[in-house]
Formats: C-alpha cells, sequence, structure tokens
C-alpha cells in the first residue's frame, strides 16, 4: 500500500521510502545471542570494522533492554531563524513522524540530531511503538522519558532535555547517510544496542559479523559451563 507523507519534509528528501530489509533470520540470529554488543565489538574489530559506540555517549533509557533491527535513518539541523519567533508562529520542522509513517516492523530510528534540544518526545516515541518499531537511537537530546519508558519503547540517546525541538530543528533528509560519534550508517544498516553501548553493523557485513559472532558466543557458554563446573583457572578454554 502507498504511503501517504506528512508533508513535514520535501519529498526528495526522503532518499528511501522503504527502509533496506535484512535477510530472513538475521535479527532472529543476533537476538538470540543477548546482550551482545561486547561480543559482536570484539568480531568488528577482528574485521576492521568501525562502527561501535558505548553506553557512556548513547545511554539506554530502559535497563536491560537488548534491541536488534536495520536502521531508519534521520538527520536534523538547527533552523535558522530564532525559536522563539519560530515558536511564536507556530512554524514546526521536525520530521521524525515522517520516519514513523515509513517505518515497517522492526525498524530502528537513528536520528543524527541536534544536541541541546528534543530531537524525539514522547508522544512521538509512542508512535513509534504503534508503529512496530524497535526503538530509537538518537545523537541529541530526548525527553518525555517517562512516557516512552510507559509504552516500552527504548531510546539510546546522548542528552535527555525538557528544551523542545519543535521551534529549533528542521528534518533535512531521511534514509540517507547519517553520522554519529564518527560512525557513517546507512539506511538498512543493522543495529545492535544494550546497555554497554550500539554496534552500527554495514548492511554488506551483517552476515559475515553474525556468523563470527554466533561462533564467539558459542566458546563462551563453553566457558562460562567451564567456570561453573569449578574447572581451575589454569584449565579454562582460553579461545574464547
Amino acid at each position: 500500500m502507498e504511503k501517504k507523507l506528512t508533508g513535514k519534509i520535501a519529498p526528495d528528501r526522503i532518499r528511501l521510502m522503504e527502509t533496506p530489509r535484512p535477510p530472513r533470520g538475521l535479527v532472529e540470529r543476533f537476538q538470540a545471542l543477548g546482550d551482545a554488543t561486547g561480543i559482536v565489538s570484539d568480531v568488528m574489530d577482528s574485521l576492521g570494522i568501525t562502527g561501535i559506540v558505548g553506553a557512556s555517549l548513547l545511554k539506554p533509557t530502559i535497563a536491560g533492554t537488548c534491541i536488534v533491527g536495520p536502521a531508519l535513518t534521520v538527520r536534523n539541523t538547527v533552523q535558522r531563524e530564532h525559536p522563539y519567533e519560530t515558536a511564536k508562529a507556530k512554524v514546526n520542522k521536525m520530521a521524525e513522524f515522517e520516519a514513523h509513517n515509513l517505518a515497517q516492523e522492526g525498524d530502528i530510528v537513528v536520528i543524527q540530531g541536534v544536541a541541546g534540544v528534543s530531537n524525539m518526545g514522547g508522544i512521538s516515541s509512542q508512535t513509534g511503538k504503534r508503529q512496530g518499531e524497535a526503538g530509537a537511537i538518537v545523537s541529541g537530546g530526548i525527553r518525555d522519558v517517562a512516557h516512552s519508558r510507559s509504552v516500552n519503547y527504548p531510546v539510546w540517546a546522548s542528552e535527555i532535555t525538557p528544551v523542545t525541538g519543535k521551534s529549533r530543528i528542521e528534518t533535512v533528509e531521511i534514509n540517507g547517510d547519517i553520522e554519529i560519534a564518527g560512525v557513517r550508517i546507512s539506511a538498512g544498516d543493522i543495529v545492535v544496542a544494550d546497555d554497554t553501548g550500539v554496534c552500527f553493523i554495514p548492511r554488506a557485513r551483517a552476515e559475515e559479523v553474525l556468523a563470527l559472532a554466533e561462533r564467539k558466543h558459542e566458546l563462551e557458554v563453553i566457558k562460562c559451563a567451564a567456570l561453573d563446573s569449578g574447572t581451575s583457572v589454569a584449565d579454562l578454554p582460553t579461545n574464547a
């Protein structure tokens, strides 16, 4: 069914109307690894792939949550006009709701946002939850954290602030390339996020990363079982 745009962003600024889908079963296999950003980070290091951002920068709003899914990207910039003037004129150029409008089941909204103001609030989070999104990653501020928690919509963000972005932010692109903490992210790249941080995996390398992460996870399970059984430290497996 054709998507009806909300009109908050020019159609030519939406690079892809549909986020590229991961191979069948890939998301579920990543999910089976649990809180695996440490393992995935090690594998990406071994393959020379950049894409790790720690939870000290992108902090989760719901502890104990792990999400995996394709990135639906949004790029925001600061409006040129003074925010008090745009607020008085009721000018709102934020268009993350357009991203929600385009979202497919399991997508993760990833926003290259603006610092010091909110790039996503509670109603936006509730909309994302209703659309079936797994959650959101925001470089920049968010607000209404209690609201997003109440609908079980997890967000990883660099800031939390009550200051609205409605009169301060302009969304300039959806499903184009963005950059967060020096990491380049494209629509459809695989996002793995947990309490430890966020891994952005290039879509073309995701199956390669997954296969090695599964093997590393198996070895760590063996090592933990050996610990539980009382195996001496000197005799523990060392290849995990």
